[in-house]
């Protein structure tokens, strides 16, 4: 189920001004451009793959996400697929040349069992010369200590009214696993709107060991968007994964 954040449909249409476009985006809309037919696992509003058909891209560009107010947003854009659902409906077999999953949406997937189905689906969906691009934060840059109340963000929505949007984490936090609230008010609604939220921070090691388990190799990664080197403090692990062709799944 999608966090209230993205299924209530006035939060949703808050995504893009909570999160305008920087290097990330350029980073991922550079890979879109040179694949022939992309898969955006939480394409969320559908930003990326509307810029990429406006700057040209003929292909096949297909977006998953749980949400169905996300995906409204989404359909107001481009002439992509929007497909409603996650990874574990999924039924696609070597039809991508690239997967993609952006806005530390792999994070989102907390059980191992979980993250092994969503996986596999993955590297059944690529060609077998594709690519699975995806960042989660990295969890010795600790970056939940800096989600406080007292950080909160002032945005106008469409209407100009402006809403105040804060976070909290809900403390102690143990293993990998970081819960929070994001609290949203709004001057016309009767009071705060919240979404409560978990994400799973993993390490490099093991994410490469759930790669591997579902026939997916890291060719690449780095630790932040301008493709620098992947360090114990940088604040992204930025994977690129490729089938391992010499193994049946």
């Amino acid at each position: 189920m999608a966090d209230r954040s993205f299924s209530d449909v006035p939060l949703a249409a808050l995504y893009d001004t909570l999160n305008p476009w920087g290097p990330s985006d350029d980073f991922y809309l550079d890979l879109v451009m040179s694949a022939r037919s992309v898969l955006d696992v939480g394409c969320g509003t559908g930003r990326l793959l509307a810029r990429a058909r406006e700057a040209g891209h003929g292909g096949r560009l297909c977006g998953l996400d749980p949400a169905a107010a996300m995906l409204v947003q989404a359909r107001r854009r481009a002439a992509c697929e929007w497909v409603l659902g996650d990874l574990a409906c999924a039924g696609w077999e070597g039809e991508f040349d690239l997967v993609v999953m952006t806005g530390h949406a792999f994070q989102v997937l907390l059980g191992d069992g979980e993250l092994r189905t969503a996986l596999a689906a993955v590297r059944r969906s690529l060609t077998d010369g594709g690519r699975f691009v995806f960042e989660t934060r990295n969890p010795a840059d600790r970056a939940w200590e800096r989600w406080t109340s007292e950080r909160a963000r002032l945005v106008t929505d469409a209407d100009g009214e402006v809403v105040r949007v804060w976070h909290e984490v809900e403390t102690p936090v143990a293993g990998d696993r970081v819960t929070f609230t994001e609290t949203f008010a709004h001057p016309a609604w009767e009071g705060p709107r919240v979404s409560r939220s978990t994400l799973r921070f993993l390490r490099a090691e093991a994410l490469s060991g759930f790669l591997a388990a579902a026939g997916l190799t890291v060719a690449e990664q780095y630790g932040d968007w301008a493709r620098g080197p992947l360090t114990p403090t940088a604040p992204e692990i930025i994977t690129t994964a490729r089938p391992d062709t010499a193994r049946v799944y």
